[in-house]
């Protein structure tokens, strides 16, 4: 069985401690953990499981392979989709990508961003649907409802008439698009309902063979796709004009919802999709007010509210129901109940070109990370860390001079024709139009202050000779 964790979305509804550039996917929200890594954390204890394949956008590749590397998950396939396509074309390069070897393995489709509290009554339910996989079945996995949410799409169990069916597997009879609220609670109350996951388990064979009887154009773009993808360091970069040319397509709309082989296995193990901050704050741990709260935080007389704080100790007296999120560069204060206006605060953001809808103040890259700490006419100031071994880019800029100082450890710099080291309380000056490098040859993360100073400061003035990562 080889886990596919679907790691391309872009998380808005969380913002703004989610973006565009680092989504919600990618961020420890319950723990010290990301969701990504929680996911691949809950797999430990199943048995015949093979390296993981995780499906992700260009811009998150590097966030991917650093959360792997935390793991220690290095054997991890990394496959990069050049456009987003939805589920279904991406499963099937999966798929694909997967008999590659000559097997035929089963599949577990994952998203990367759902909260599970029982990983043993999920484990259970994939020992569960195994058998019914290994027969031929499309098994989804439908969460027991725990209330008539108009959020989630619903699965109808059939009655269970078909006798080849392993115990506990049910024939799926419909899917049903998100509901309102009076539907949901007709759903709810018959007891044949249950929410669609988006989780999967089925032999890749036959995933490939359905979604070529229903939608052969997404199997021909995804074969295209693949054989001419590109290595790239650890990433397999899917062609971009071929998987391009693909239909964009749920694995609901393109598959399930028309298969003669849905089946379904009940599933009651705390699950969410964290689709909002009133989700998290349902699944998250809360003091006895019923406020779940995370950072440097103090409430007064406050009952049943979300309180996160990133950098700054935040204070909240007398309010009820209401989600606060301080991050470095942009708080969030809203009332619950109204929470899906998220959406519309990104929308007017996006609309303005502001850059909070895509970027935090601190922007990772392969080599580590760079926070923006202050800037103004023609000067921008950075706090750089560098990761041990790490090495940016030879790179030249145009219209910026820099400043380097060096904090903690030592770095090795490329100024012009001049090779040299850097130490604590240090610093070196890079003048514009010369070619240059930073490089952390030690065993601790380099920090330094850049200065930035010219008539252009923009990321995108940047010449690069040469690059370790393989970017342009």
């Amino acid at each position: 069985m080889i886990p596919v964790i679907l790691s391309g979305g872009s998380g808005t509804r969380l913002w703004p401690l989610s973006r565009a550039k680092k989504p919600k996917q990618f961020l420890p929200l319950l723990n010290e953990k990301s969701m990504l890594q929680n996911t691949l954390l809950r797999l430990k204890g199943l048995a015949d499981l093979q390296p993981p394949l995780i499906i992700c956008n260009e811009d998150h590749r590097f966030m991917v392979a650093e959360q792997l590397r935390e793991l220690a998950t290095a054997q991890a396939t990394i496959m990069l989709e050049p456009v987003g396509r939805n589920t279904a074309p991406a499963i099937a390069v999966a798929a694909l990508q997967a008999m590659a070897s000559g097997e035929d393995p089963l599949l577990l489709i994952l998203a990367a961003d759902h909260v599970i509290k029982d990983i043993p009554a999920f484990h259970r339910a994939i020992e569960l649907a195994i058998p019914a996989a290994e027969q031929g079945k499309l098994v989804t996995f439908g969460i027991v409802p725990t209330s008539a949410h108009t959020g989630y799409g619903y699965i109808r169990r059939a009655d269970n008439t078909d006798n080849t069916l392993p115990p506990q597997v049910a024939a799926v009879a419909q899917f049903y698009e998100k509901p309102d609220l009076a539907t949901a609670k007709q759903f709810v109350d018959s007891g044949d309902y249950f929410w669609n996951s988006g989780m999967f388990l089925f032999k890749a064979s036959r995933f490939l063979a359905e979604l070529q009887q229903f939608a052969p154009a997404i199997v021909s773009a995804a074969e295209l796709a693949l054989a001419k993808a590109a290595g790239d360091l650890d990433f397999v970069r899917l062609d971009k004009a071929a998987f391009s040319a693909s239909p964009s397509d749920s694995i609901d709309y393109a598959v399930m919802e028309k298969s003669a082989n849905a089946a379904m296995v009940a599933l009651d193990a705390g699950w969410s999709d964290v689709g909002s901050w009133d989700a998290l704050w349902e699944v998250m741990a809360k003091d006895e007010r019923g406020n779940a709260c995370r950072g440097d935080v103090l409430l007064e007389q406050c009952n049943n509210s979300y309180v996160n704080a990133e950098e700054r100790l935040v204070a909240v007296i007398g309010l009820d129901d209401v989600v606060v999120v301080e991050t470095k560069d942009a708080v969030l204060v809203a009332d619950k109940a109204h929470i899906q206006g998220v959406k519309n605060i990104v929308a007017k953001l996006q609309s303005y070109g502001r850059t909070e809808v895509d970027l935090h103040r601190e922007v990772f890259r392969p080599w580590g990370k760079y926070d923006a700490i202050d800037s103004g006419n023609r000067y921008q100031v950075k706090h750089i860390t560098v990761k041990p071994g790490a090495k940016l880019s030879v790179q030249m800029h145009h219209h910026r001079a820099e400043h380097w100082v060096v904090v903690s450890g030592s770095a090795l710099v490329r100024n012009g024709d001049k090779e040299f080291m850097v130490t604590e309380n240090e610093s070196t000056y890079i003048p514009v139009g010369v070619i240059h490098s930073l490089e952390n040859p030690g065993k601790i993360p380099l920090e330094l202050i850049e200065v930035q100073s010219g008539s252009y400061l923009g990321e995108d003035d940047i010449v690069r000779f040469e690059d370790k990562y393989g970017r342009n």
